[in-house]
């Protein structure tokens, strides 16, 4: 290759990495601030698909990506709040409550979204972090979803909250231990339902990022299991909102690899470089998730018997 490819080549898994990273980030912040509560929400693919399709209706019928965004994020926080009553319900089992909601997320967006496959809805801006380039494939490579600065700040935040907010104290004792918490008088599912809902609404910005920018259309294989993948890549951040970023741009930047290969004319192995996300979640749960071991930064309450 050129060295013009190459710097294409290296923009593109770059600016891919900021693309596809961008769902990744804002659904494993939703499912961090879930788990720290003590909760686990293996609903964020059906979270994530139906935040999509409506951030897609919602933009589409208002005209506006922003409103787009707004409505996208209150449906996922609204699916997010049914797993958190339900699963407040004694004897109810997380996982088994996630995987319903994630069946009834999807349902609903399969069955709303079959009108929205053929429309086009105005997109969340891009911010060009190209133009020192001359080269074309450089500029574009590295259009950036908008949305993306604002998952790192509230990454930030999250890190800042849960050391030194009282709601971030809170959400960390009822994760760590939910007995201690009710013995100063707090309710544990209080904190635990208001976590997931707010961990919802996150993710949902993750599924606004997907129909109204990256690829930017609705369809009903949008999100490729991210969802799911998402909470292995908490696991890989130790439940560090600021180790999630970091996380969330290294699988954005192994999906990426195929198409910035394909983008300077490599387009043998395309469809083997596709599945490099997917190898990786499995690397990561396989190092992570040892028998008779909790991983290091896991809450309490995640691994004690529910």
């Amino acid at each position: 290759m050129t060295a013009d490819q190459w710097i294409a080549l290296i923009a593109g898994i770059v600016g891919g990495a900021l693309r596809v990273g961008a769902p990744f980030l804002f659904v494993s912040l939703g499912e961090c601030l879930t788990e720290k509560s003590g909760r686990i929400n293996l609903g964020l693919e059906g979270v994530l698909v139906l935040s999509a399709m409506a951030s897609f209706g919602g933009a589409y019928l208002t005209g506006s990506p922003w409103l787009g965004v707004l409505i996208g994020a209150s449906a996922g926080a609204l699916l997010a709040l049914l797993h958190g009553l339900l699963c407040s319900i004694d004897r109810v089992n997380d996982v088994a409550t996630g995987i319903a909601l994630m069946l009834l997320g999807m349902g609903l967006a399969f069955y709303l979204g079959k009108p929205l496959i053929q429309p086009q809805a105005p997109q969340i801006p891009a911010i060009a972090l190209g133009d020192w380039s001359s080269n074309a494939a450089v500029r574009a490579a590295l259009q950036v979803n908008a949305l993306v600065p604002v998952g790192v700040v509230l990454a930030l935040l999250m890190a800042w909250g849960f050391a030194r907010t009282r709601f971030g104290l809170l959400v960390r004792l009822a994760g760590d231990s939910s007995s201690a918490a009710r013995a100063l008088g707090y309710s544990v599912s209080g904190i635990r339902i208001a976590a997931t809902t707010a961990g919802g609404f996150i993710a949902g910005l993750g599924g606004a990022s997907l129909t109204l920018f990256y690829p930017g259309s609705w369809n009903e294989g949008i999100s490729s299991g991210q969802g799911l993948i998402a909470v292995a890549l908490v696991i890989f951040a130790r439940w560090s909102p600021l180790r999630c970023v970091g996380a969330a741009l290294l699988f954005g930047g192994a999906g990426a690899i195929g198409p910035a290969l394909q983008s300077v004319g490599i387009g043998w192995g395309y469809h083997l470089f596709n599945t490099v996300p997917y190898v990786l979640t499995l690397a990561i749960l396989y190092l992570s998730c040892k028998p008779g071991e909790v991983a290091a930064g896991s809450p309490g309450e995640l691994s004690s018997a529910r």
